[in-house]
Order: structure tokens, then C-alpha cells, then sequence
């Protein structure tokens, strides 16, 4: 059994981006380190670090979160804070996205997440105190075009965060809200699907338009710069509810709050309606 001084965190996703160095960040910093991912043996780097457990843990699954809750407190004794961060981003013009593939969109990104709280909940109420923290996103408060079903799971994320904020802290609950901007992360590789649909041409002028300077857009802070503010949110001690996390969030949030519509609207039009530049 690990030291019981010893503070405990589970984080889903952590094979790779943010996931993983949230991870590491934490197990620096002394944590036991409770790392889930749909395939632990495919990663070898969290294995091989001093009080880390890797537990499969697939946030579709149902059968799957209990076992990884009951694995960590069977190895650690409690556990202390949860970072639901699994997810992925489906993109494309929304006529083109397939019923099966918003399904998927929300059961990972929206369902899957209330599943790991939903499986938590009981641990922390009978300790009275916990942390929880939801990934979301600058997309949770602006949009960028062909994100619909991403950012009405991100919406999702941010309006069932702030409602569970109240309800549970009087139990002790802590519910922090992560909104990362731009991250240089795999997002545009494995965690990215594109929806297309045969036959349906009438936006492909606009799509690659806007696509290539979306992917030039997401080059922005590394997934370490996230981490790091969701380590400052959960060690904090405070009750803030919302941390703006690189990729200049905090700046693109304040610009989405005060600007009307009209003119916001103007500014990603004119940054992402383009022909992209040669390369």
C-alpha cells in the first residue's frame, strides 16, 4: 500500500496531449498518479515512473470506469481528485457528419464524462471533499466554423460543470472548468475525425477554404502549458470555477465576452474564410 500522506489524482486520456503530461506533472510533484487510457500497454513512458498505475479505462464503457475507480483505491486508499480529459474532436460541415458519428461525438466527449463523475461522486461525498475537473474548451464559450458537434459537447461540458458546482459544494466538491486554447497536440492526427459524405460536394469550396487555416491555428502552446494550469486548479485550495489555459484563451475569451456578434464574427471570418497560403 503507498504512502496515505500521499495525495491521489485519476486522469482519463492520458496516452497522449494533455493527458499525458498532466500525468507527469503531477507525479512530479510527489501525487500518486492514477493514469487511464483504452490501451495501457501501448504506452510505455507513465509505466515506467515511481507511483503511476496505468488501469485500461475506456470512458464508453461503463464496466470499464468502475473497475479503474476500484483499481486506484484499492492500490492508493482514496482518491483525491479526478481530470476527466478523455476526448476527441469530430470536424467537418455538419450535413455531412452521419448520425453514428455526433453519437460517438457525444458519447466520448459529453456521456463518457458524466459516467467517470457519476462514478466518483460516492468516493468523494463519503470523504466529504474531492476535486473534480472537466476539460473543456475556448470552444465551450466560441466557435469556430465546422466544429458544430464538438462545440455542442463543449457547451455541454461547461453548462453541466457550473450546474454540478453548486450542488456539490456541500459536500466539500470542488468542480474546477480547464478551457484550453490552441494546443500543439495530436488533435489534428488521432484525435481529430473528419466527416465527409459521398456525393455532398456543395461546401467543398469553403471546407478547404477554412480547413487549412484551422490546422494553422491550432499551432499554439504545448499540452505541458495546460497542465500546468490544471495542477495550479487543483492545488489552489480556492473555489474559482474557470481557468483559461494557453493558446491566448484568456484573451479570446475576454474578446468573445465584451465584442457584439457581428463584430467577433468579423474577426474569425477574416482569419479563418481564406485562401490558405502556399507552402
Amino acid at each position: 500500500m503507498a504512502n496515505q500522506l500521499n495525495k491521489t489524482i485519476l486522469i482519463t486520456g492520458t496516452s497522449s496531449g494533455i493527458g499525458l503530461e498532466t500525468a507527469k506533472i503531477f507525479q512530479n510533484q510527489g501525487w500518486n498518479v492514477v493514469a487511464t487510457m483504452r490501451n495501457p500497454d501501448q504506452n510505455s513512458e507513465l509505466a515506467k515512473l515511481p507511483n503511476i498505475l496505468c488501469l485500461p479505462l475506456d470512458v464508453t464503457q461503463t464496466q470499464t470506469i468502475q473497475t479503474a475507480i476500484d483499481g486506484a483505491i484499492a492500490r492508493f486508499g482514496t482518491i483525491d481528485a479526478l481530470v476527466n480529459n478523455a476526448g476527441y474532436g469530430l470536424i467537418g460541415v455538419f450535413e455531412a457528419c452521419s448520425p453514428e458519428e455526433i453519437e460517438r461525438q457525444f458519447a466520448t466527449n459529453v456521456f463518457g464524462l458524466m459516467a467517470v463523475t457519476r462514478g466518483i461522486l460516492p468516493h468523494f461525498r463519503d470523504r466529504k471533499q474531492g476535486i473534480l475537473v472537466n476539460i473543456a474548451s475556448i470552444g465551450g464559450k466560441m466557435v469556430l466554423p465546422l466544429y458544430s458537434p464538438y462545440h455542442s459537447t463543449k457547451w455541454a461540458v461547461e453548462g453541466f460543470s457550473e450546474s454540478l458546482h453548486f450542488e456539490l459544494k456541500q459536500f466539500n466538491i470542488k468542480v474546477k472548468i480547464i478551457e484550453p486554447g490552441p494546443i500543439k497536440t495530436d488533435f489534428y492526427g488521432r484525435s481529430m475525425t473528419v466527416s465527409q459524405k459521398p456525393g455532398l460536394t456543395d461546401y467543398d469550396d469553403y471546407s478547404n477554404r477554412v480547413l487549412p487555416q484551422l490546422q494553422q491555428a491550432g499551432a499554439g502552446s504545448p499540452p505541458s502549458v495546460t497542465a500546468k494550469v490544471i495542477y495550479r486548479a487543483v492545488t489552489d485550495g480556492s473555489w474559482k470555477l474557470r481557468y483559461p489555459a494557453g493558446g491566448n484563451a484568456s484573451l479570446l475569451l475576454t474578446l468573445r465576452k465584451f465584442l457584439p456578434d457581428v463584430l467577433f464574427h468579423s474577426i474569425i471570418k477574416a482569419g479563418l474564410e481564406r485562401e490558405a497560403a502556399p507552402r
